[in-house]
């Protein structure tokens, strides 16, 4: 009996981590085209009967009905057209081409696309600047790239401070970083939406360590965050395994009792730790939703940042 308490005990120590780890995502929808401006000025007459001019207007059609695939190859199709002297437009396009990629969740190819193009070279006086930025610095976070993605924010902290400021909300948010969000919401006027982001993911999350300690008594932990039939299921399995090995113990059947406890604690041990995993993963499911419509309501992802479009 006493290694059997040890066991609980040792059991119950094991904890699950009680931070967020959320998954955020924006999807661009066509309703967000007509809320933007145009950043380059439109085709002259002129250049749109020239057949690069041609292509980038079909390419734009496709793009503003997020058609990217088909975008793409004809913004492509103008690049070879136009002539070479014409290297605003070519800019543009190539921008075009990138930015495509980019709203089609693209990120490596957008990133690849930038690499190989004159992007590089741009700087405050290119027309988009501001909404490259935020491209670049959207595709490294998504790619995992912290030094790259780190250099791209020194760079948008010192052209437009105001941007760099909301895309560290925006990250602490997305990140689930609450401390960081505190002294955002600290600054704000309250009551804020960040106090109510905060307020409400406190006020209905679940304790994963008490969901952890519930389900010392199999199947409680599951039914405190409201899976009922997990809860019954776990109560039903212990409870065969630890009746069933009292049974072989009692007939002296001491092998068999000592492989069906072996079962029973392994069920035992896991759903403890199994009800702290639930808990953890309601808290994010439950946290998701909220900062979602947060980012949603207050333009806080970085692609309901930018200023221009096709």
């Amino acid at each position: 009996m006493r290694y059997l308490w040890l066991l609980i005990l040792l059991g119950s120590c094991y904890r699950v981590p009680d931070n967020l780890d959320p998954k955020i995502s924006y999807t661009v929808q066509d309703q967000h085209f007509p809320k933007l401006i145009r950043t380059f000025p439109p085709l002259t007459p002129s250049e749109k009967h020239t057949d690069w001019g041609k292509e980038m207007m079909i390419a734009s059609c496709f793009a503003q009905e997020l058609d990217f695939y088909r975008a793409v190859s004809t913004y492509k199709r103008a690049l070879i057209l136009i002539p070479p002297d014409e290297k605003m437009r070519s800019l543009e396009i190539q921008y075009d081409i990138l930015l495509c990629f980019f709203f089609g969740q693209r990120y490596n190819e957008a990133v690849l696309a930038f690499d190989r193009s004159d992007l590089a070279c741009v700087d405050k006086t290119f027309p988009a600047y501001h909404d490259l930025l935020l491209i670049l610095y959207e595709c490294y976070r998504e790619l995992d790239e912290p030094e790259k993605q780190e250099k791209i924010f020194d760079l948008l902290k010192k052209s437009y401070p105001d941007t760099a400021e909301k895309l560290t909300l925006s990250r602490a948010i997305r990140e689930g970083d609450l401390c960081t969000i505190e002294t955002f919401a600290e600054g704000f006027q309250a009551p804020s939406y960040l106090d109510d982001l905060l307020c409400y993911y406190e006020t209905q999350k679940k304790s994963v360590a008490k969901a952890q300690a519930l389900n010392l008594i199999p199947g409680l932990g599951y039914l405190y965050i409201g899976q009922k039939k997990s809860a019954l299921t776990a109560l039903l399995l212990n409870g065969l395994f630890i009746a069933a090995a009292v049974q072989f113990f009692r007939h002296k059947h001491v092998a068999a009792g000592i492989i069906t406890t072996g079962f029973e604690s392994g069920w035992y041990f896991g759903g403890i730790y199994g009800a702290g995993e639930e808990a953890k993963y309601y808290n994010e499911r439950l946290y998701e939703r909220k900062a979602s419509l947060v980012l949603n309501q207050h333009n806080l992802f970085p692609t309901l940042m930018m200023k221009y479009a096709f």
